[in-house]
């Protein structure tokens, strides 16, 4: 059987069973250009650099484990995606993926808008500069002082999640002397093709009103009927690291059905359509996920094509890439601590991080690739599985992977497509202190979070 790589894991894809892997490349030293950042590549001693910085001086200003993020990069790619889309489209960034305020401010400057899914990522986005009409905020279960919050700020949408909220915002925004433009979140029974606890878009889930039984219809004629509530749109999500278009296809079908429904109950043609995000990026060699412009062409194209066989007006479309942006931009830089041969199965290889600063091995079984990266080597492959330093033995950050042989301790490895949800999903598991980041730009590097302390970790521990 051909092995068919799934970064959610292999529930979803097509693998050969445990214990298989793909052969190693013909040249360990090599850099693939599809899971490393765009200014990443080795100098003259064969090590790796960012940004023009080598990863030496890297660990040695900020030490490790840290990420470390492609400024350029992530600007390049929020470009990318605001000009595939065009002026006539909106690109919201979800800020889940990984979100600070150097982020906030680049998103600004760059054009694009800001999805937010907690008050703590509302306060952000705020703080940050980022203007609140461009601000749209997500979540099933919104508590009344986030609705509150983002209501007197005025962010551009709410994001209706259940019945329950419908009331709770109308109530909020009325008593407030507003109208909150708001979207409804529908799922559309569509189970993308990515792992079950990522994929959003059937039915037996936490997210959205259900198109089945006339439910999300009738969320919609709620909507209408209340006057503190601006309904702008329908939006859909049908998952995460999705490749494939047809789940897009099936999933829009649906969403114009119902604006076409609602224009023949109710007289109104809504304006807007937010395809959702959960585009896939290449965390190994294997993936090849589409660029900007092709996904925007599609998703037009298909948008398009099912507004004219409704006799619709095209709405003005909306995604929210998150990972297709930030994913790629930054590697997570680790110092080999030990080495531990297993004779006829494979060799652990230990650092200095983990499943704290990259639970995504062990939540969703994903794939990464590795390179050692403080020098070149000519040495032979070694399957390696490279582990961090935790007391939990499902502490994997790649399962399988071929490192060159002569790998010793205080060697630097590297693994790429860290950006998206490793620092978002850190913990402090065994008491780690949770990694910094550290943006590379034209030669110069600068923490844009800092490194916890050990005084940190006492601060909120009140005794």
């Amino acid at each position: 059987m051909s092995r068919s790589a799934h970064p959610a894991g292999p529930r979803h894809a097509d693998v050969l069973p445990e214990g298989h892997y793909s052969a190693p490349a013909a040249d360990l030293n090599a850099l693939d250009e599809k899971v490393w950042s765009r200014t990443v590549t080795r100098d003259a001693d064969g090590a790796l650099t960012v940004g023009g910085i080598a990863v030496a001086r890297l660990a040695e200003e900020f030490g490790t484990p840290a990420y470390f993020l492609d400024e350029s990069d992530f600007r390049a790619r929020c470009r990318a995606w605001a000009d595939a889309f065009g002026p006539d489209a909106d690109v919201f960034y979800a800020g889940k993926a990984f979100l600070s305020r150097a982020v906030v401010r680049w998103l600004k400057e760059e054009g694009l808008n800001l999805d937010v899914c907690s008050g703590g990522e509302l306060t952000t986005a705020l703080d940050a500069g980022m203007p609140a009409e461009r601000i749209a905020f997500h979540g099933n279960n919104k508590t009344v002082a986030e609705i509150e919050r983002a209501v007197e700020a005025g962010v551009g949408r709410i994001v209706l999640d259940s019945f329950q909220e419908i009331v709770r915002v109308a109530h909020i925004a009325q008593r407030h002397g507003v109208r909150q433009r708001v979207q409804i979140r529908v799922t559309v029974g569509v189970e993308a093709h990515t792992h079950e606890f990522i994929a959003t878009a059937h039915e037996d889930q936490k997210f959205g009103i259900a198109l089945a039984d006339g439910q999300a219809a009738e969320a919609v004629r709620r909507a209408l009927s209340l006057d503190g509530l601006e309904l702008i749109g329908v939006h859909s999500h049908i998952g995460s690291q999705i490749f494939d278009m047809a789940g897009f296809e099936v999933s829009a079908r649906r969403v114009v059905q119902l604006l076409a429904e609602i224009r023949d109950e109710h007289g109104v043609e809504l304006p807007e359509i937010d395809l959702g995000g959960g585009l896939g990026i290449a965390y190994t060699s294997e993936d090849d996920p589409r660029e900007p412009h092709e996904i925007a062409k599609a998703l037009s194209d298909i948008v398009t094509r099912e507004c004219e066989a409704a006799k619709l007006r095209t709405p003005r479309i909306s995604v929210e890439p998150g990972r297709a942006i930030v994913g790629p931009t930054a590697f997570t830089l680790y110092e080999v601590g030990t080495i531990k041969p297993l004779e006829g199965l494979r060799t652990y290889v230990s650092v200095d991080g983990g499943m704290s600063d990259n639970i995504r091995t062990a939540l969703y079984d994903a794939e990464y690739s590795v390179a050692l990266v403080s020098r070149t080597s000519d040495a032979g492959p070694m399957l390696v599985r490279v582990v961090g330093k935790h007391c939990e033995s499902g502490d994997i950050v790649v399962k399988d992977a071929f490192l060159p042989a002569d790998l010793a301790p205080g060697d630097l490895i590297a693994v790429p497509a860290t950006g998206a949800y490793c620092r978002s999903m850190a913990s402090n598991y065994n008491h780690a202190l949770r990694p910094p980041v550290v943006a590379v730009r034209d030669g110069e590097a600068r923490v844009i979070v800092r490194r916890e302390t050990e005084e940190d970790l006492l601060r909120l521990d009140v005794g």
